[in-house]
């Protein structure tokens, strides 16, 4: 059951129509066994990028599609109810894109966009390592200043597209000062010294890969360099603000892949010679999924809406990403229960959307983190 949406334009309205025909079209037919096989989903994003929907956030100058924040996430969820791991492809992918984009002198978006947003390529999101994952000070790969610019050495944990992508946003020290020792650099994917760990055998998202990416005096070009030295901790936290709703727009197209099959089967399965569906405690719990799935997409659409404004958006992207996953994962949990037996089952693709669901509360920030975000910033407010 498609979402009822209210567009800003009859083109972002196309724009999620085009969605939903290649979801159903490209993607829908394909998850299932490509989820069960683990593979990487290498077609179904270079069908995105030839839609150009793998860059609708950006400058139209730059290869983008000049899209608002609101249509691009729509078009996120949309994808996450057919399939998660392609969504948070997409999701990740708009981040590498970000840093660029943003703090990236005309020079470096003439020569680094056009090819990022061009959908030929893929990118990965370098933050997490072994020993620092929500706290980014700590982290102790190091980048070290050579004749032509930089040496990369040091290992990240956690980044999906490891060893697919074309290019690998990488945050790096560039001195001992903490926090304000980092910096963001973007670094070629067939670059030397470059390798990558076995992918992590994960409980969900099989189909986005997921390594330890290793730097070994990895050369980097001095234009490769994004933002000023030592800019890398503003940086990645204004990106992932911006990841962070990405995620509650995927986490809620999960969400509601999971309420749309558990209604169906509601209303075809019988017992006592009715429809489980007409039994009062059972369409109550569907009720109350659609109201979690309601209250994500809210969240997250007034968070983008800030962000198109130009106005302050943190605390309330912290709010989206916290609401929508958590929903995320309670009506996945509840869609597995209307199904009883069979939900339990690889029959039904609700099993695997319960553990799409979990990681969602992890990445781009653990749900305790988004509630330490939520709350020094609205306590800072009544001081």
């Amino acid at each position: 059951m498609p979402a009822t949406r209210l567009m800003p334009t009859d083109d972002a309205a196309d724009l999620i129509e085009l969605t939903r025909e290649i979801c159903r079209k490209d993607l829908a037919p394909r998850v299932d066994d490509a989820e069960r096989a683990h593979a990487f989903p290498e077609q179904a994003f270079r069908t995105l990028g030839r839609a150009g929907l793998l860059s609708l956030p950006y400058p139209e100058e730059h290869g983008g599609a000049d899209q608002p924040y609101e249509v691009y996430l729509q078009v996120v969820e949309e994808i996450a109810s057919v399939w998660m791991s392609v969504a948070v492809g997409v999701s990740v992918h708009s981040l590498t894109a970000y840093p660029v984009a943003t703090f990236g002198t005309d020079e470096q978006k003439a020569a680094l966009l056009p090819g990022m947003l061009s959908g030929d390529q893929l990118g990965a999101y370098c933050l997490s390592e072994p020993l620092a994952g929500s706290d980014i000070a700590s982290m102790t790969t190091r980048a070290t200043r050579t004749a032509d610019g930089w040496s990369l050495k040091g290992t990240k944990a956690w980044i999906s597209h490891a060893g697919h992508a074309d290019y690998y946003t990488t945050f790096a020290r560039t001195s001992d000062d903490g926090g304000k020792g980092l910096s963001t650099f973007i670094v070629p994917g067939d670059a030397p010294g470059l390798t990558f760990a076995e992918p992590e055998r994960k409980m969900g998202l099989h189909c986005d890969p997921v390594a330890q990416v290793m730097f070994d005096a990895v050369p980097v070009d001095a234009a490769r360099l994004v933002g000023a030295e030592g800019d890398g901790m503003k940086t990645a936290l204004s990106a992932l603000d911006a990841g962070r709703l990405g995620i509650a727009a995927a986490a809620t197209g999960l969400a509601q892949a999971a309420l749309d099959a558990a209604a169906r089967y509601a209303s075809e399965r019988e017992q006592f010679g009715r429809r489980i569906a007409d039994f009062q405690g059972l369409a109550f719990l569907l009720a109350d999924m659609e109201a979690a799935v309601t209250s994500a997409r809210a969240t997250y659409l007034h968070a983008a809406r800030l962000k198109d404004a130009g106005r302050a958006f943190s605390k309330e992207a912290a709010v989206a990403k916290l609401v929508a996953t958590d929903a995320a994962m309670k009506v996945t949990t509840d869609a597995v229960q209307v199904l009883g037996g069979a939900g339990y089952t690889e029959d039904f693709p609700l099993e695997r959307y319960m553990r799409e669901a979990k990681v969602t509360q992890i990445f781009e920030g653990t749900n305790q983190i988004q509630r330490l975000v939520v709350s020094r910033q609205l306590l800072a407010q009544v001081r």
